[in-house]
């Protein structure tokens, strides 16, 4: 069994590991084991704490380092607090024992999505303000619930709060994802999440006739039609290698519904996917390349959407932009290889950019393979520790970026 912390272990990482032991897993995430967490840090930094709960249950806790002009706007850390479910029995170790290998790696869910960099901001504050730093800016934690559940009810109400305006956030971080190479990867944007159910109906009757117009062939034809620009769009991808999986639109098809019996043909049948909408997409067009596939497929076909984001954004990367050149100036000063790309998945920022802040998706794991949501997920201590060390040094360039025009 791991032990609390070994001897000779970094207290960083000792309490990475605390963290990854509380259950936090959807979809009965103990929220409130990590609330306290956070509570308890907050006291022991000297931060301030406020808990917000945006609705029944689901509380965001905001810890505050107050900078010392406050009519600037500040620096919001963001990261959520649930993970994804567990196969335990397809793991090395139980994923809620934070064990510790004899090569370094650390096993849990969470390791990379995203309790790391929980943890990271924390001990990155604790470093800086133990050095005796003040910085112009005030510097915003926050650690949200809901977000692998699409954060409905976590940072989508959170931003329409007056608790949230009350923070004025100039700029945020949420997560990123590990990069298997020596550079670090930076999202500037992502891709529209949008799941769509298409529902076919038509002729029922016994399943030893060949009865005309049934619901399953006509919702073949969507099917082909759909995965075939999944296809198009996956060679578009593999032809061009400028381009990454960010950049194009996925779509795979996830659930499959209809019949009752062997020997019934249904009168109801229905398809879902899950789309993710490059950013430089017309999204009305695309609604519009929808409704034709179902048209075409003959009538009775319709579809509705369980999710639909319509509002994607971009966050400058150019270095004329105040936040991106303190951000990539610091990285650039510690010899970081940023490679800026688009989210091919959804994350919390984007209801950051959605209401005007900026944002990138950082999560600092460079030569680690990707295993967010993954068995075994795990994260290499030193690579765990260097990220502290990145963020103390990313910290005092973003709370030190001098006065915006929009703030004179």
């Amino acid at each position: 069994m791991a032990s609390e912390g070994s001897e000779g272990e970094h207290p960083s990482v000792t309490l990475f590991r605390q963290y990854l032991r509380i259950r936090t897993l959807q979809p009965e995430p103990d929220y409130g084991a990590a609330v306290a967490f956070f509570e308890e840090r907050a006291l022991q930094l000297g931060l301030g704490c406020q808990k917000v709960e945006v609705a029944p249950g689901y509380v965001v806790t905001v810890l505050t380092w107050p900078g010392t002009n406050p009519k600037l706007s500040s620096v919001l850390l963001n990261s959520h607090t649930d993970v994804v479910p567990v196969f335990q029995e397809y793991w090395s170790h139980d994923p809620f024992e934070a064990f510790k290998d004899a090569d370094g790696y650390i096993y849990g869910r969470g390791a990379q999505d995203m309790k790391c960099v929980s943890i990271q901001y924390l001990e990155a504050v604790r470093r800086l303000k133990a050095e005796g730093h003040h910085f112009p800016r005030t510097i915003h934690l926050t650690f949200v619930p809901d977000e692998e559940i699409g954060g409905h009810q976590g940072m989508e109400l959170f931003v329409k709060r007056p608790e949230f305006q009350a923070l004025r956030a100039g700029f945020a971080l949420d997560e990123g994802l590990a990069n298997p190479t020596d550079a670090f990867t930076v999202f500037y944007s992502e891709r529209s999440p949008w799941w769509v159910r298409v529902t076919s109906t038509g002729k029922p009757g016994h399943a030893s006739r060949f009865i005309e117009d049934t619901a399953a062939e006509k919702l073949h034809k969507v099917v082909s039609s759909i995965l075939a620009f999944r296809e198009k769009e996956r060679q578009r991808l593999q032809s061009d290698p400028q381009l990454k999986e960010g950049a194009v639109t996925s779509v795979n098809l996830t659930i499959l519904e209809g019949g009752v019996a062997y020997n019934v043909v249904p009168a109801t049948m229905s398809a879902s996917f899950d789309f993710r909408v490059a950013p430089d997409v017309d999204l009305k067009a695309f609604e519009g390349q929808l409704q034709d596939w179902c048209q075409a497929a003959g009538e009775g076909v319709t579809f509705e959407f369980a999710q639909k984001w319509t509002e994607p954004q971009v966050t400058s990367t150019d270095d004329s932009d105040p936040w991106w050149a303190a951000f990539s100036g610091a990285c650039k000063a510690m010899n970081l290889t940023l490679e800026p790309e688009i989210f091919p998945a959804a994350t919390d920022s984007r209801y950051l950019r959605a209401v005007g802040v900026p944002a990138l998706g950082f999560s600092p794991m460079n030569r680690t393979p990707i295993l967010l949501h993954d068995h075994d997920e795990r994260l290499h201590e030193a690579v765990f520790l260097r990220g502290v060390d990145i963020y103390t040094q990313l910290l005092p360039a973003l709370a030190s970026v001098p006065i915006l025009p929009s703030e004179s």
